[in-house]
């Protein structure tokens, strides 16, 4: 049985010193840890003996920066597919972590009426809509019996695993394990999902940095401070 392997990989560290939930705009891009993050995954991959075949990722530049170590090291291009985007978060641009009592202002409690949708952001069911189908995307375009490396954000990885895990969709943020620059790994027998992994090549790097939604990794909450 050859099996096609598609790895969602999270981007690295992003440079973000005022700590603000950056969503999907424009200038973030990684911090010389989150290079050093994404270098070191991209090499775990080859030590492995990863068959990397293809490589996708998201438009933002972090994801763009954080795959190009591994589009050097296979020689390969990366191809942009909007459906790998960030999660959308109408909290935007603020310091969410800046003090507990941020998000209990009132101006945001119209955001809080329907939590399993969430009613602040992208409905979870069109996250996994996107990216099950930019997963399968890739699937199609890496040969049988190799992999692709497909770059994303946390919370469409996250979001994706619970739903084919069968879990419930809405979940604490905090115990999300999708840190910077892991891997999640699926395994096809053709467009069959057999088996699933999870690893976080650049651990080490992540107990050091800064994180705005750290989950169960080591990585700190990014205050701003």
């Amino acid at each position: 049985m050859a099996l096609t392997t598609v790895h969602l990989m999270r981007h690295g560290e992003v440079d973000n010193p005022e700590g603000v939930l950056y969503e999907r705009l424009d200038g973030f891009g990684l911090t010389e840890r989150g290079r050093e993050m994404t270098t070191l995954t991209a090499r775990w991959l080859a030590a492995e003996n990863r068959d990397i075949a293809m490589i996708m990722s998201s438009p933002l530049q972090r994801a763009q920066e954080s795959a190009a170590p591994a589009a050097e090291i296979f020689q390969l291009p990366v191809h942009l597919d909007s459906r790998l985007t960030e999660a959308g978060n109408k909290l935007r641009g603020q310091k969410i972590h800046r003090s507990s009592l941020t998000l209990a202002h009132p101006q945001y409690w119209p955001l809080y009426v329907a939590p399993w949708l969430p009613s602040w952001g992208e409905h979870y069911r069109d996250i996994v809509q996107r990216m099950f189908r930019a997963v399968a995307h890739a699937r199609a375009l890496t040969p049988p019996g190799r992999e692709s490396l497909v770059v994303s954000h946390q919370l469409p990885i996250w979001t994706l695993r619970r739903f084919v895990e069968g879990k419930s969709l809405v979940h604490d943020p905090r115990k999300r394990e999708c840190a910077l620059a892991s891997v999640t790994s699926f395994y096809f027998d053709n467009a069959t999902l057999i088996g699933m992994e999870y690893a976080s090549p650049a651990e080490s790097l992540v107990a050091e940095a800064r994180d705005v939604t750290p989950g169960r990794s080591s990585a700190a909450v990014n205050t701003g401070r």
